[in-house]
Formats: structure tokens, C-alpha cells, sequence
């Protein structure tokens, strides 16, 4: 976790969208906030709904946990019943997302840090997108991006995510795999790795053991890709078995996996810590983190949701903000969020 910074008129301002309604979005993001420590390493703006984050902090019992709130004022609390999937809550959440987006390209935030949204109530609501991912990329104009996981000793970046599996085979080809190699390679250099090594995913089992498994899908799709990006000096190396390869990252060999596909990425960053990972979308003009976990209906307005992804998110989200330059200008403008708030 990034270390106190004293200074506060120079501490990067998190924009943290509240997600879906009637989840665990509102609940995990106060508990988090209710840590005053992370007072002393940013600024953090809730982009939501006031009526909603006051249900959440009287469900939790921290009435002054989230100091600052942009108020969309979509919803109220009768509105959106805890755990059932609605139309308006769907919308609501594109809103926060939609709105952080254009605070987050005119510079008033640092970074995005995103709650769960329901991907049924969003379409319900009108927004036919497959995520948070997406979404962002759209409203951004990004037309170059990706996914990338992080969990204890394990970053994972995605070729393809919500997408059917064969059709996700199908998408990955020799310019996507270059694509998602190089972006995985600038982001880790811009996070202080001076040269990252890249273990590259084959799609089927042994990566396809020399044409044994499968119909040369690795030969075909993948290769060209690893051989472009090694030409260009990118430490990129496979196809490589996915059973061996992530268990190789984890103990050190690799300093980030390329998967090909949403569960091959997915599942072994939850096994190591569903709790404290992150979603990070890599690509975007602004640095986005996530928790990696639903909206969890089940358990919604029993205050019992962990908010350890929350907390890494956040954590994740202030370490790869831009920094303060030495004559104290930043890039969110410190000014510029009460500026926001008056407009509100």
C-alpha cells in the first residue's frame, strides 16, 4: 500500500463509482472508508447516489465514513430493494460510470475505481454492454485495450473475456495477441519493471503438444503474435502450457500471464485470493481499478460482504495515479473537485 502523504492538496483524487444499487457496491465502499488512513494517501470522490450510500452506512454503522459524494440523485432507497435485479439501478450504475468517465478526461480525477455493477440489470436498463471494461473503452474512444488481474503474486492481462468460449477462440488472433503483449509490456514498465516477463497462454491443453490437441489453433493464432512482439524486444515467451504456466508465475518465472480466454485468466487469480484482487483495465487515458467480484445479491443488505477487493482496488488505484510534480501541480486540479460539487 502506497505510503501517507502529508500534503493533501497533492494527494490524487479517486473517483470511486457505487456500482449497482442494490448489491454489495454502497456496503463495501463505506466499510473501506471507514478506515481514516486512506484519508492521508488520496482524495476520495463517491460518484453515486447520496440516499443510497446513507442506507449503506446505516447498514454498517458508519454514518461519516464517505466525506465526499458527487450526488447523481437517480435513486432513492425505496427505488432499489436490496438483492433484486432492477431496470433503474442497471441505468443508474451506467450513470456513475459515464460520469466518472468525463470528470476523469477533463483531469478533475486521477483515477477510476470502480463498485460491482449487474450485468442483467444493466442491459435492463439499456445499456447493452459486457462490462465495466467496455463500457469505459467506449466512452473513452479507447480502441486498443484489455483486462488485466492482479492477485497475491499473480497479474494476469486477457486476449479475449466476455465472450462464449468459441467465440472467444475464434477472436483470438496473431494482431490481438501482439496487441495484449505489448500493452501488458508498457504497463509494467510504467509501474518501475524495467523489462517484464511474459508467459503467453496456448489455448489447448499441453498447448496443443505439436498438433496433438486441438487443429494448430497455437501455430496459427498465437505464435505470429509471441514473434512480433519478441522482434520489437518484448520478453515474451510460450505458447505455453496454462496448467504449468501459472504456477510458474506464481512462484516468480513470469512477471505477468497472457491468457486467451475469460476462465483460463480468472480462475487461478481467484484461487489465490478472490478477496484481494483487482481488475485493472489496461489501455484506457486514465488508470481504472476494480474489485474483482459481483454484486453478490445473495448476501446484499446483511452487512456481511468483505470488503477486502475493495480496499486493494483502492489501494491499487492511488499507487498508479500520477503523481505530484515538484511545483505541486497535478493532474486532477485539486480545485476542480469543488468545482464539480457546486455544479451539483
Amino acid at each position: 500500500m502506497s505510503a501517507p502523504v502529508t500534503d493533501r492538496d497533492n494527494l490524487p483524487v479517486i473517483g470511486i463509482t457505487m456500482g449497482d444499487a442494490a448489491g454489495v457496491g454502497p456496503e463495501i465502499i463505506v466499510k473501506t472508508l471507514a478506515d481514516p488512513t486512506w484519508y492521508d494517501k488520496c482524495r476520495p470522490i463517491v460518484i453515486g447516489d447520496a440516499s443510497i450510500m446513507d442506507r449503506a452506512a446505516k447498514l454498517v454503522g458508519s454514518p461519516h465514513a464517505v466525506r465526499d459524494i458527487i450526488d447523481l440523485d437517480l435513486l432513492t432507497a425505496e427505488d432499489v430493494p436490496f438483492g433484486k435485479l432492477s431496470p433503474k439501478a442497471g441505468d443508474a450504475a451506467f450513470r456513475y460510470i459515464e460520469r466518472a468517465n468525463r470528470l476523469a478526461l477533463d483531469g478533475v480525477l486521477d483515477a477510476i475505481c470502480t463498485a460491482p455493477l449487474n450485468k442483467e440489470a444493466l442491459h435492463a436498463g439499456g445499456h447493452n454492454f459486457p462490462g465495466h471494461t467496455e463500457i469505459l473503452a467506449e466512452l473513452s474512444g479507447t480502441k486498443e485495450y484489455a483486462m488485466m488481474l492482479t492477485a497475491p503474486n499473480l497479474r494476469v492481462i486477457h486476449v479475449t473475456t466476455h465472450i462464449g468460449l468459441v467465440d472467444a477462440i475464434k477472436r483470438v488472433t496473431p494482431e490481438r495477441v501482439y496487441t495484449v503483449i505489448r500493452l501488458a509490456h508498457e504497463t509494467l514498465v510504467r509501474a518501475g519493471i524495467e523489462r517484464p516477463r511474459i508467459g503467453v497462454c496456448g489455448i489447448n491443453p499441453h498447448a496443443g503438444e505439436n498438433g496433438l490437441f486441438g487443429y494448430g489453433e497455437e501455430e496459427r493464432q498465437i505464435v505470429p503474435g509471441i514473434a512480433r512482439a519478441v522482434a520489437e524486444g518484448i520478453a515474451a515467451d510460450g505458447p505455453l502450457p496454462a496448467d504449468t504456466l501459472f504456477f510458474r508465475a506464481a512462484r516468480g518465472d513470469f512477471d505477468i500471464v497472457v491468457a486467451m480466454y475469460h476462465d483460463q485468466g480468472h480462475g487461478p487469480i481467484k484461487v489465490l485470493g478472490l478477496e484481494a484482487g483487482v481488475n485493472i483495465t489496461v489501455g484506457l487515458p486514465y488508470i481504472r481499478t476494480s474489485v474483482d467480484h459481483g454484486t453478490a445479491f445473495d448476501i446484499a443488505g446483511t452487512g456481511t460482504a468483505e470488503d477486502g477487493s475493495m480496499r486493494a482496488a483502492l489501494a491499487a488505484a492511488i499507487e498508479l495515479a500520477p503523481r505530484a510534480s515538484s511545483d505541486g501541480d497535478r493532474a486532477g486540479g485539486g480545485s476542480d473537485v469543488h468545482r464539480e460539487h457546486d455544479r451539483l
